[in-house]
């Protein structure tokens, strides 16, 4: 099936800036498909690109940048598929994620996990999912959590890491439809279908989340935003002894979202980061 017609914004920095630009691009109203940095080896400056459905304002992200954004439309094409044919594989924790174009590339010794993305997020490139990756990776040290929920699955590839951690039956869930039927395909590509439900949901509220809590693992690879609005439900539906794995935020906006959480009783146990983005570990003590 074809996208639909997508919008690219883009704008020339210096290389040191390019990874900022990307998290202006990811935070930045409206949110972009994709986001990607086409560099020069040899030169100075990296071009940084997001794709977006509807088309975004040029001079507000100019003025947010510090640089001159161009926004024009794309002819009609599959954009995202074809931005991410030239995505190189991704080595998180003990993962290698890869697409299909890559497959002849997985090396020994890994465990990998093969995702086709369509329009959802989540392909491990994006620094918040391999910060969860690796989150999840240390944890199968530690934890052997029987109830998980992945909430905002995206491609679902947390979930499918998880599946082949434990292996066991586990709910992911996101409020977009597309990306749940993503998450479905990806997790019959990994060979884990029969081990993850997944269900259009927003929130807590759902039946798929409500009839399995409480959760012994939940990760929430989603925005600072969102993380401190469900902070109540999800610490409610997090079970003694277990832990959460909250992404999808910047290094200053950790000690925001950790103060709603530490509120509602969860004590912090690390923090994995990557450049501007940081993934946190709490816990909920055993009573």
């Amino acid at each position: 099936m074809t996208a639909p017609p997508l919008w690219k914004a883009s704008v020339t920095v210096p290389k040191a800036r390019a990874g900022n630009v990307m998290a202006l691009f990811e935070l930045a109203p409206p949110e972009p498909q994709a986001v990607l940095v086409v560099e020069d080896p040899f030169g100075p400056d990296s071009t940084v690109e997001a794709l977006y459905e509807t088309p975004p304002d040029a001079e507000a992200l100019t003025q947010l940048i510090g640089a001159r954004v161009t926004v024009a439309p794309l002819p009609d094409q599959d954009w995202i598929r074809v931005s991410q044919l030239g995505l190189p594989p991704v080595r998180a924790g003990r993962f290698f994620v890869y697409g299909a174009h890559d497959a002849g590339a997985v090396p020994p010794g890994v465990t990998p996990i093969r995702i086709e993305a369509g329009l959802a997020f989540g392909t491990g490139h994006h620094e918040t999912t391999s910060l969860c990756l690796e989150a999840l990776s240390d944890l199968k040290r530690v934890q052997n959590p029987y109830a998980i929920l992945d909430l905002g699955c995206g491609t679902g590839v947390l979930a499918i890491a998880c599946a082949k951690l434990w292996r066991r039956t586990m709910i992911a869930t996101d409020i977009d439809a597309i990306a749940v039927e993503t998450a479905r395909e990806n997790t019959r590509i990994n060979n884990v279908a029969p081990l993850v439900r997944t269900a259009v949901a927003d929130g807590f509220g759902a039946p798929a989340i409500r009839d399995r809590a409480p959760f012994d693992l939940i990760a929430a690879n989603i925005l600072a935003r969102p993380l401190t609005e469900l902070a109540p439900a999800l610490s409610a539906a997090l079970a003694p002894g277990g832990t959460a794995i909250l992404s999808g935020l910047l290094r200053n906006q950790e000690a925001l979202v950790l103060s709603y959480y530490r509120n509602l009783g969860l004590v912090f146990v690390r923090a994995y980061r990557d450049g501007p983005w940081s993934a946190l570990v709490l816990t909920r003590p055993r009573r």
